[in-house]
């Protein structure tokens, strides 16, 4: 009986466990999460602007794309922090990225929302305080520029979350490019990039970038 007991106190810490990881999950990925993210249309209403998308078939394949290059260029920065998940790398990873990206408005959408990520997961995520120390010394530092891509992998990494569920398409290109490191990070669209740079010379605009 005691052997039991035991059992069932393992399997009840183990559901506890996995419960406490799902909610964290759940708030990582909500849309209402205050990280400025609605902010940003990512080259979908410069896009329309310049009448490359005229209608649904055309705004489906855009979304594709836009997929596609988010996967191919910065689930490699993604999947390398999460693998560990430290201040060195995440440093590397933040100053590798911001020379990668090309053009001034998605850097700066990148830096926006990955800023107001890390500091909603610092506050929020108490269980890890590593997070609210990591903050605090790149802050004081000024030696980060706190990208999306490495801050939401370093996250991941540290609350030990290590996949969604998307929808089919978008799940799909994570499969493709989940595993890869940031030697094979590319850009699959880079029309969307030019698109996305010139949305500063927009005459009127309702989203940041």
């Amino acid at each position: 009986m005691e052997a039991e007991s035991e059992v069932e106190k393992v399997n009840k810490s183990s559901s506890c466990t996995k419960s406490g990881l799902q909610w964290s999950q759940w708030q990582l990925i909500d849309s209402i999460l205050p990280t400025g993210g609605f902010a940003h249309s990512f080259g979908l209403e410069a896009a329309i602007q310049a009448h490359i998308i005229l209608g649904v078939e055309d705004l489906r394949t855009h979304i594709i794309h836009v997929l596609e290059n988010t996967g191919s260029l910065l689930l490699p920065f993604v999947y390398s922090a999460t693998i560990c998940p430290n201040l060195d790398n995440w440093q590397m990873l933040d100053k590798m990225l911001n020379a990668i990206l090309t053009n001034e408005v998605s850097r700066k959408a990148s830096i926006a929302q990955g800023s107001a990520l890390m500091r909603v997961a610092a506050a929020v995520y108490t269980e890890v305080p590593s997070l609210k120390t990591m903050r605090l010394t790149a802050l004081s530092s000024g030696a980060l520029f706190f990208h999306h891509a490495p801050v939401f992998g370093l996250i991941c990494g540290l609350l030990a979350i290590l996949q969604h569920e998307v929808s089919v398409v978008a799940e799909t290109i994570l499969k493709r490019w989940m595993d890869h490191t940031i030697e094979e990070a590319c850009q699959t669209a880079p029309l969307l990039d030019a698109l996305q740079g010139c949305h500063n010379y927009l005459f009127s605009r309702l989203f940041c970038s």
